[in-house]
């Protein structure tokens, strides 16, 4: 019966709509596109110019016509139009690259576990307009679970956070079902902002959003590092109006990051605590499993552990975790069919 409502013809894909990245994933064939969920529009004619790298490599270079927006905010629609421009652009290359004698695809997408009813239906609607035949969510630390290879249809304790760019989900996972969760709309770019403000008050020092992730990427840590690390920074002097470039270390971006790590590490430990004791055994001996792009941030696992008192580790590729769980599903529906939602309702693929 799975069959009849995926088809045995490989026209089904995933997407990880991210609120930095957007990643599509098609059944045989895995990860087709990882392109920045980014859109640049003329403001004047409502025309969109430039969807995914093009787009970024547009932020803060535009004249004041031209708007480089996400279309998602917190890992949530906040623009539906351009959500399904984006949608579109993502589903008609894919469509007409593999499948252009084929019906239009089925769609499954990863989203945050946190999201309303409201949002979960606009997410599916947009998908709709943009040209898939039907559209079903996942939630994404269950994606990421997955994505990861833990056994979450296993009565044991799995325990997941995904650091992304606009959420961060943390969620302990048994029988293919979610036991605890939070959803955090503190993640990669609340960092970013933090590693601005950090600049601003400390050195008047106004930075691009861009150069403050370039920041956080290169010397960005959440742990006192054994070695030292320093970059020159370059911006706007806010006192005199003129460029102005300095040297900043890991002691101070870390300073800077400090608070939104510690708002991340205090969630996972509340999510412990109200944890029931058996699963929390299987996840001391499993470990905590890092994913997301923010999982990256040097000693964030160190941190983590020391915090929790127990074992963490990044899984293989974190920034991919979610689309492969999405492709996972896609490709073992027989097995994992029950993790998907139709129309914000939990539906069993039948």
């Amino acid at each position: 019966m799975l069959n009849k409502l995926f088809g045995k013809i490989s026209h089904n894909i995933g997407i990880d709509l991210g609120t930095a990245n957007t990643l599509v994933y098609v059944k045989e064939k895995g990860i087709v596109i990882n392109e920045p969920s980014v859109v640049a529009v003329n403001k004047r004619t409502g025309q969109i110019l430039a969807i995914g790298k093009e787009a970024k490599e547009m932020v803060g270079k535009t004249p004041g016509h031209i708007i480089v927006s996400r279309p998602l905010v917190g890992g949530v629609v906040s623009d539906f139009e351009t959500t399904e421009q984006i949608l579109s652009y993502f589903i008609e290359k894919v469509h007409k690259d593999s499948f252009a004698l084929l019906p239009r695809p089925r769609v499954a997408i990863g989203i945050p576990s946190g999201v309303t009813e409201v949002e979960k239906r606009a997410v599916i609607d947009a998908a709709i307009s943009a040209g898939a035949r039907e559209a079903f969510l996942i939630d994404e630390p269950m994606a990421a679970a997955i994505g990861a290879r833990l056994p979450v249809q296993e009565p044991a304790g799995n325990m997941i956070v995904d650091i992304g760019g606009g959420t961060t989900e943390v969620a302990i996972i048994s029988l293919g079902g979610v036991v605890t969760s939070r959803s955090l709309r503190v993640a990669g770019d609340k960092m970013n902002e933090d590693v601005i403000h950090f600049a601003r008050d400390k050195y008047n020092l106004l930075l691009g959003e861009r150069t403050a992730e370039n920041i956080k990427i290169a010397i960005g840590s959440a742990y006192k590092m054994n070695d030292r690390l320093e970059m020159i920074i370059r911006g706007i002097d806010l006192i005199s109006g003129l460029p102005k470039e300095m040297e900043v270390n890991d002691d101070q971006i870390r300073e800077a990051l400090f608070r939104s790590i510690k708002v991340i590490v205090n969630n996972i430990k509340s999510a412990v605590e109200e944890t029931p004791p058996e699963l929390v055994s299987d996840i001391m001996q499993k470990g905590i499993i890092l994913a997301g792009g923010g999982g990256l941030i040097r000693g964030l696992d160190k941190l983590i552990a020391e915090q929790t008192e127990m074992p963490v580790r990044r899984m293989e590729d974190p920034l991919t975790a979610v689309v492969r769980g999405i492709g996972a599903v896609l490709e073992n529906l027989d097995e994992l069919s029950d993790v998907l939602i139709e129309s914000g309702e939990d539906k069993k693929l039948r």
